[in-house]
């Protein structure tokens, strides 16, 4: 295992820590920054935690052309410009083969210029990001589907419901001006307006004017475009002011720990979802992480899921980049991967498109604080 230290606290993935590949003479290191601490760090971990499901179990077989993986992970702190620094040092100095699974969207365009200064690739951005999907970021291949279509889909099925009344809370950042475009969409094909359109800061959200004109609009719905604990406590005012209003978030949020923050007013929430149910027992690839997770004690979430299709993503990139991949032949080998299945969901892309997959569904939090589609 590395040990190597800078001024952004280092995830080693060690097993002992329980975030790490374990693997001590790694030879193919693969590079990740994301807010291990913050306002995003439930949804993080479980994410990783996906993702380390597949490499562990690649690694156990031997790896990929018989070098293993080791994920040097530098935790961001969800502050996009520390994701940038710490993408460059990953890159520069500790000489990645290739990015992975980094989280948030103005983090990931802080990323962007060392990727297409060094020619290395990222493959599964835990982000819908339209900005990484048009026009083509040549050194980017996302995996799961955008926000915009999530957001479209949202309020899409909030307006076949009849529900007329429809706020839209967002941070005032990239993620929140791209997640409203879709949600606009959604309102236009609806023939409908939004009945509060209100921004907050992404750092420190103040919800106390926003929760006053959810209550005097008497809103049915709200879609709340923000992360983790932004979420939340926007969830919390609205309930303490008395709104009833169907709360809505998208697939960003899709962790056990969302859900545990959210305490007694997760029962009912809407959350958007990337991936099939994590009971959906016809997937193959959710019966294939339910049965490496049951060996490590864990349970399966949307958030795990996806990093696990991106894990499933980023070992045949290397396995298709050859004996020795390099940064140079991992963007062909992506490129090559058409109707590459990762377990009933096939992941596509070419030079003109590095997509991957569009699929989009609904689910509710139950009673028991799990997603139920």
């Amino acid at each position: 295992m590395r040990n190597w230290k800078s001024s952004a606290a280092l995830w080693t993935l060690a097993a002992g820590m329980g975030m790490g590949m374990g693997t001590a003479h790694a030879q193919i290191m693969i590079g990740q920054t994301a807010g291990f601490s913050g306002v995003v760090a439930a949804g993080v971990q479980e994410t990783t935690d996906g993702a380390k499901l597949y490499l562990d179990s690649v690694n156990a077989r031997g790896g990929v052309h018989g070098q293993k993986i080791e994920l040097i992970s530098l935790d961001d702190k969800f502050d996009p410009k520390l994701a940038g620094e710490n993408a460059r040092k990953l890159i520069e100095e500790q000489n990645v083969t290739a990015m992975f699974l980094t989280r948030g969207t103005p983090h990931n365009e802080a990323i962007v210029p060392h990727l297409n200064k060094h020619g290395v690739v990222l493959i599964g951005p835990s982000t819908g990001a339209m900005v990484l999907h048009k026009p083509l970021q040549k050194n980017v291949f996302n995996v799961r589907a955008t926000y915009q279509r999530e957001a479209e889909k949202a309020i899409t099925h909030l307006a076949s419901l009849g529900i007329t009344r429809i706020g839209v809370v967002l941070a005032d950042d990239s993620f929140g001006a791209d997640g409203l475009a879709g949600a606009m969409r959604g309102f236009n094909q609806a023939k409908m307006e939004p009945a509060v359109l209100e921004k907050v800061n992404r750092a420190k959200p103040d919800f106390a004017p926003v929760t006053a004109k959810i209550v005097q609009a008497n809103v049915q719905a709200v879609l709340v475009l923000a992360s983790g604990n932004t979420v939340v406590d926007g969830y919390n005012a609205f309930r303490k002011a008395g709104s009833g209003a169907q709360l809505v978030t998208l697939s960003n949020n899709a962790s056990s720990g969302f859900v545990k923050s959210l305490g007694e007013n997760a029962r009912g929430v809407i959350v958007t979802q990337v991936f099939p149910s994590e009971r959906a027992g016809n997937s193959p690839l959710v019966r294939e992480a339910l049965e490496l997770a049951k060996t490590k004690g864990k349970e399966v979430s949307p958030a795990m899921l996806e990093g696990y299709a991106s894990a499933k993503v980023l070992v045949e990139a290397l396995r298709r980049a050859g004996p020795k991949p390099t940064r140079d032949k991992l963007g062909p080998a992506l490129e090559s991967m058409q109707k590459f299945d990762i377990g009933g969901l096939e992941v596509n892309y070419s030079p003109d498109d590095h997509t991957g997959l569009d699929f989009a569904d609904l689910s509710i939090i139950g009673t028991d604080g799990k997603f139920r589609r």
